[in-house]
């Protein structure tokens, strides 16, 4: 592909660029919220002013009250963002970036009009429920049971790994609504509303002292048949359409660019950069950024998210490993204690995450082979 933009393009991204510079919250880029409840409010905000300058749901139809934007429009509009130290979207949720495209694609028209526009304000901030205990990589193991009873569903089972589940309004719940046998085809798709009698959330404490990620306990839960995503028993093939976009995220691939130039300046200040050893380190990992930016914009041209997304989210998640384990040793006997705010540490801690998240490594090296480069897959012994 061409990677020269257009003059649309290129208007798009000064008017994102103009808008972002008077409209970033002062400080935005070096201050942040100190508990996890402060940042959440803070990101609502944010999500508010997003929406109301038009820059919320990006990719949306305009319809749904998105801008309508093309791929490549919202990857301009991701590189200027990051590169002005706008607040960590992550913290809104998985709304506008999972929720949404999932609703717009498989929701009643109902649901969209009920769920959209507060998604794009930051009204409801929502969370995923899919993986458990014992049902991550192979998620079709999952045990969570749904029951119709009349106009409702009881809900019983136990979800892991639910970020955000303290603070969100609302949660996509993947349930099952038929028998073990049934497999993948027993499944529903749920959105749950996170008051609901019957729920418990327990934060759970990560290496990087935060608290992200929960356990999610249902206890016969309600949830009303009018809250269910296209048919009982076809949710997984609407869990695909959320994995899909979920797997093709492109804010780390984008943020990769800017921790590349704030690991050469760590060099240069510690006099590291010296050393030949270091610079055929940083020369690799500045390919490898390279590489995830021009790939990521590739698979932004595509017309939907695809299996292609596993090679994108397996390139950037490691090589973002090896660029974090870098700034720790450019930092010398400080890389060891809390240093500099904490800034590599943390980021370090949490990037042995990225490739477990979303589907480890191993499972997008299984989709790459199979749906992408057309492998067989190993007969069992």
């Amino acid at each position: 592909m061409d990677f020269r933009l257009t003059p649309a393009q290129t208007r798009f991204r000064d008017e994102a660029r103009a808008w972002l510079a008077g409209n970033l919250p002062p400080g935005s880029d070096t201050r942040r919220p100190e508990t996890a409840a402060e940042r959440v409010a803070s990101a609502r905000a944010w999500q508010r002013r997003l929406a109301e300058g038009g820059w919320a749901g990006l990719h949306w139809p305009r319809e749904h009250g998105g801008r309508g934007a093309t791929p490549i429009e919202q990857l301009l509009f991701l590189e200027e963002y990051v590169a002005a130290g706008a607040p960590d979207l992550a913290e809104i949720g998985i709304g506008p970036s999972l929720v949404g495209p999932t609703l717009i694609r498989h929701g009643t028209e109902e649901q969209r009009r009920r769920f959209l526009p507060r998604i794009l304000t930051g009204e409801d901030l929502w969370c995923q429920g899919f993986s458990e205990p014992g049902a991550g990589s192979d998620l079709a193991a999952l045990r969570t049971h749904a029951e119709r009873r009349g106009d409702m569903f009881r809900v019983t089972g136990q979800k892991i790994w639910t970020s955000y589940a303290q603070h969100a309004d609302w949660c996509i719940l993947l349930a099952r609504t038929g028998g073990l046998e049934s497999g993948r085809r027993g499944f529903t798709f749920f959105l749950l509303d996170m008051r609901a009698p019957g729920i418990t959330v327990r934060p759970l404490v990560e290496m990087t002292g935060a608290a992200w990620f929960n356990e999610l306990f249902l206890d016969d839960v309600p949830i009303p048949a009018e809250h269910v995503v296209g048919t009982p028993g076809e949710g997984w093939a609407i869990a695909i359409t959320t994995l899909a976009h979920e797997r093709t995220v492109a804010t780390p691939p984008i943020r990769l660019q800017n921790d590349l130039r704030a690991v050469l300046a760590l060099a240069r200040a510690t006099g590291a950069a010296a050393d030949a050893r270091v610079r055929q380190r940083l020369a690799r990992s500045a390919v490898e950024a390279r590489i995830v930016r021009l790939l990521a914009y590739r698979q932004a041209a595509a017309a939907e998210p695809g299996p292609e997304g596993s090679a994108l989210k397996l390139l950037w998640t490691e090589a973002d490993q090896r660029l974090k384990e870098l700034a720790i040793a450019l930092e010398g006997p400080w890389g060891a204690v809390v240093h500099d705010a904490g800034r590599w540490q943390r980021e370090w801690l949490w990037s042995r995450a990225a490739t477990i998240y979303a589907g480890t490594s191993e499972v997008q090296r299984n989709i790459v082979a199979q749906r992408v480069l057309g492998l067989p897959r190993e007969p069992r012994p």
